[in-house]
C-alpha cells in the first residue's frame, strides 16, 4: 500500500471523527471526501469501509462515558452506603439499577430504527445514497436548527438530565432516529433535534444521542460485515483498523468539543454551516455532472 493511500484513510479517519458526533451529517462529508480523494479500493469493500470506520468512533463514547454506561460495580465497594440503587448479583457483584433503566430506554429508543432500517437497507443503499438527497437534507436540517434554537430561545428545559428522562420520551426521540436512515441527516443531528424539540436541554440531547449510537453503529456494522463476507485481504484490514483507531482518537476530542461548546452556545452555527455545505454539495456535483454531460 502506498503512502498516499495511507494518507487517505488518515483523512477519512479524521473527518469521520469530527463529523460523527457534531449534527452536521458524517455521511455527507464522507461522500464529499470520497468524491474528492478516491480510495483505490473496490465499491463492496468502501461501502463497508464507510460504515465500519465508525466503530472507532463509537469507542469513544464508550471511554469517555464508561463509568455512566457500566452497569456492573462490586458489592464491597457499596457495602454499608444506600443500597436502594443496586441489585446484588450474588456475593461479589451488583447491577447499577439507573444505568440499567438508561441502557433500557436506549434500547427502546432504537427500536423503530432498527425495524425500518434493517428491511431497507438496501433498498435505501440503492435509492437514497445519492449527492443530491444528502445536499437537499443538509439544507433541510439547518433550517430545522435554527428554527427550533429560535422557538426555545429562553425557555427552561423540562428535561436537564438524561436520567430524567421517560422511557416514553426515549421512545419518541427513536422515532426521530429514524429520519436519520436517509443520507445526509446526521443520526446525531435527527436525535438532538428531536429531543429539543421534545423540550430536552442541548447537553441532555446530545448525551442521549452519544449513548443511541452504541446499538446503533454496533448493528450497522456488523449488517455490513455480514454482507460483505467477512473476507478482507491484508491491506483491507489495515484500512479498517488505522480508519477506526484514528476515528476513535479524533472522536475523543470531538466529543469533548460539543459538550463544552453547547454549555455555552447553542446550535445555530451548525445549521449555518449545514446549509453553506449543502449549497456547496449542489454546486459541486451538480457542476460535475453538467461537465460530464457536455464532454
Amino acid at each position: 500500500m502506498s503512502v498516499i493511500e495511507v494518507l487517505k484513510v488518515l483523512v477519512f479517519g479524521i473527518v469521520e471523527g469530527f463529523t460523527e458526533w457534531l449534527p452536521i451529517s458524517s455521511t455527507g462529508h464522507m461522500i464529499l471526501l470520497d468524491d474528492l480523494i478516491h480510495l483505490n479500493v473496490t465499491d463492496e469493500f468502501r461501502e463497508v469501509f464507510m460504515v465500519v470506520i465508525q466503530l472507532g468512533a463509537i469507542l469513544a463514547v464508550v471511554l469517555l462515558y464508561f463509568k455512566k454506561l457500566n452497569p456492573f460495580v462490586s458489592l464491597r465497594s457499596v457495602r454499608g452506603r444506600d443500597l436502594s440503587n443496586v441489585w446484588a448479583l450474588g456475593n461479589f457483584a451488583a447491577v447499577k439499577k439507573h444505568t440499567m433503566i438508561l441502557w433500557f430506554k436506549v434500547v427502546v429508543a432504537c427500536l423503530p430504527a432498527a425495524m425500518v432500517g434493517i428491511p431497507l437497507d438496501d433498498w435505501m443503499e440503492a435509492h437514497l445514497r445519492s449527492s443530491y438527497v444528502v445536499a437537499a437534507m443538509l439544507i433541510l436540517y439547518g433550517i430545522l436548527f435554527i428554527v427550533v434554537e429560535n422557538r426555545n430561545y429562553g425557555q427552561r428545559p423540562a428535561v436537564e438530565r438524561t436520567g430524567q428522562m421517560s422511557i416514553q420520551l426515549a421512545f419518541y426521540i427513536g422515532l426521530f432516529q429514524v429520519l436519520s436512515l436517509v443520507p445526509g441527516t446526521s443520526r446525531s443531528g435527527a436525535t438532538i433535534l428531536g429531543a429539543m424539540i421534545l423540550g430536552c436541554s442541548r447537553s441532555a440531547a446530545a448525551e442521549f444521542s452519544f449513548f443511541l449510537g452504541i446499538p446503533v453503529m454496533f448493528g450497522a456494522s456488523l449488517l455490513k460485515l455480514v454482507k460483505f463476507g467477512f473476507h478482507f485481504t491484508g491491506a483491507e484490514v489495515f484500512i479498517l483498523l488505522f480508519g477506526m483507531v484514528v476515528a476513535f482518537l479524533v472522536s475523543v476530542y470531538s466529543i469533548k468539543f460539543l459538550m463544552s461548546y453547547i454549555r455555552r452556545n447553542d446550535f445555530k452555527l451548525f445549521g449555518y454551516y449545514r446549509i453553506v455545505l449543502g449549497i456547496i454539495v449542489f454546486l459541486y456535483f451538480g457542476i460535475k455532472a453538467l461537465l460530464a454531460f457536455w464532454a
